[in-house]
């Protein structure tokens, strides 16, 4: 089925983001919970608190994101091409703003985390797929983390794409794992 959509992630995906998130989750004290989950079922005041770190690592890493090198070309390409894009991200909208605006990058739909739909579930996935009207065979999943992969397969979108430099890290029968944007770029146009 032709490529119509592709969902996109923000962080290491989209953009090069500075976070440690082993020092994240040392601080916030997760027990190996996703962060979100796991300040979720938290109970005041503690939910605020760490509310509260989490967003200032998030506010100190958003100030030092670069744009990925060819991303903005890919975006527009896409454009061209005719392909749906949507931004799905377990970061807040208030950075999800700041970056776009920074960047100077449209996405047709995007995704933050106040919906209260996060990855790995594919709930975020499954509201882009009704809010734009596509099929999931005619989408592809362009992220960086097993978050992405999982959130992907449990919507049962069967076009994974991976940017990482790591092949070995994520390379499985259904992901494809691409080293540069430019490599993604070329397989997603051989594809049209």
């Amino acid at each position: 089925m032709r490529l119509k959509g592709a969902i996109f992630d923000m962080d290491g995906t989209v953009f090069d983001v500075p976070y440690d998130w082993k020092k994240i989750k040392e601080e916030l004290r997760t027990e190996g919970k996703p962060i979100l989950v796991h300040i979720k079922g938290l109970s005041e005041p503690e939910k605020s608190a760490k509310w509260k770190i989490l967003e200032g690592y998030e506010k100190k890493a958003t100030q030092k994101a670069v744009l990925k090198e060819g991303m903005k070309e890919f975006l527009l390409d896409l454009e061209k091409w005719g392909i749906t894009t949507a931004l799905v991200t377990n970061n807040s909208r208030v950075n999800v703003d700041f970056l776009l605006n920074k960047f100077d990058l449209k996405f047709d739909y995007v995704l933050s985390r106040e919906r209260g739909l996060w990855k790995p579930s594919g709930a975020p996935f499954f509201a882009v797929l009704d809010e734009l009207g596509l099929l999931r065979d005619e989408c592809c999943v362009i992220g960086d983390t097993r978050f992405d992969i999982e959130a992907a397969r449990e919507v049962k979108i069967r076009r994974i794409y991976i940017l990482n430099a790591d092949k070995d890290k994520f390379a499985s029968n259904d992901v494809r794992v691409f080293a540069t944007v430019q490599e993604l770029r070329a397989h997603i146009e051989s594809l049209l």
